[in-house]
């Protein structure tokens, strides 16, 4: 049986937590929040830490769940795996492409299973969008955002991710992963374009941003998100495919808003349409897609499917350190104002030294 630490209790860390709670493989040996309070049902039994390295030390764990803001995601993994641990973390796997190289270099160093909550992977309605858009074949057009109109809560858990994570690097690693796993070409450069839409952020941040990448295969992305409550709820999902042999789209199915995390996941119906036919359109129902929390409970799952049976997890590392390249790109594009090549191997050269520092955030959100 593993044994698991969950760090973070928000709806991801919450959400992971539940699914070992109800995995027979799996055995929650401690969870980790700021405040140190027990966690609510089903999960109120389990020990609670609000500090992280204390938690390690105490727990042993064979599997840590990093679910904690993104500036600690790179020194939380690389500490648990120093300390023995295999580990999953949440998107993004860091904020910067070096400390990325520094936690994918640490699990290769020291054996360790590393995977990156890329939950749409899981998600069978988008495995089905990839394998009709691959085949279509290149070059593509990728069209998708994901706006969000929060308010109150979530509005305040908004403000608190913008604190070290934009918009489009937080959530644009997701679609950015989708577009690369469809081309499977290199990127080449991105260009962006956001703006600050409220005061009640910091004034060096952006709370809305879109960017345009390129592709070596001669595809071309859009990617937009915004948070916020001014943002609009018209065509905040939009989630398209085009190539010169028709196109392949997602239509949306929840209409509880543009903040609500299942939406988010959610698909209505997958429309396949060939350039060669008029209106004769194939429509693709998924009436029996999982949500949020079966789709968590399948990433939990894959995790201890991989260290059970031993799975390779070198080119799932490599994609995560490029679809956040692509995001962070964009993120430099944006405050910089001009376009930026893209080379994911950049900052390889500096992560030597962060590979082997195992020190953690003096006062992390969690």
């Amino acid at each position: 049986m593993t044994r698991v630490l969950i760090a973070g209790l928000g709806n991801m860390g919450f959400a992971h937590a539940v699914a070992h709670h109800q995995d027979d493989n799996a055995q929650i040996v401690g969870l980790v929040n700021r405040s140190g309070r027990p966690a609510q049902a089903p999960l109120q039994d389990y020990p609670v830490y609000n500090d992280f390295q204390q938690a390690l030390t105490d727990t042993t764990p064979d599997l840590v769940v990093i679910a904690t803001y993104s500036d600690s995601h790179a020194a939380y993994a690389i500490a648990a795996m120093e300390a023995g641990a295999h580990v999953f973390v949440e998107k993004p796997l860091a904020t910067t492409v070096a400390d990325a190289h520094a936690v994918t270099d640490t699990a290769r160093r020291l054996s360790r299973k590393l995977m990156v909550g890329y939950i749409l992977r899981h998600h069978p309605s988008w495995q089905r969008l990839i394998a009709e858009a691959r085949d279509l074949g290149p070059p593509y057009v990728f069209r998708m955002n994901l706006n969000q109109q929060s308010a109150g809560a979530t509005w305040d858990t908004h403000k608190a991710l913008m604190q070290t994570t934009s918009p489009i690097v937080d959530c644009g690693v997701h679609y950015v992963d989708v577009m690369c796993q469809i081309t499977d070409a290199t990127p080449q450069r991105v260009h962006g374009i956001g703006l600050r839409l409220s005061d009640e952020i910091a004034a060096d941040m952006y709370n809305y941003g879109q960017f345009q990448v390129t592709f070596s295969d001669g595809s071309v992305g859009w990617y937009e998100a915004g948070w916020g409550p001014m943002m609009s709820e018209t065509a905040y999902f939009v989630k398209d495919v085009i190539s010169p042999n028709g196109s392949v789209s997602i239509t949306e199915t929840d209409k509880s808003g543009s903040d609500d995390v299942d939406g988010h996941t959610s698909v209505g119906s997958i429309i396949v349409h060939r350039a060669t036919q008029d209106h004769d359109d194939r429509h693709i129902d998924l009436p029996d897609e999982p949500g949020h929390q079966a789709l968590c409970s399948a990433e939990q799952a894959h995790m201890l499917r991989a260290i059970s049976e031993d799975l390779d997890m070198d080119r799932h590392m490599q994609d995560a350190v490029a679809s956040l390249a692509i995001c962070l790109a964009a993120d430099q594009s944006i405050r910089s104002g001009t376009p930026v090549d893209i080379c994911i191997e950049q900052h390889r050269d500096q992560t030597e030294a962060v590979a082997t520092s195992t020190t953690l955030p003096t006062n992390p959100k969690i």
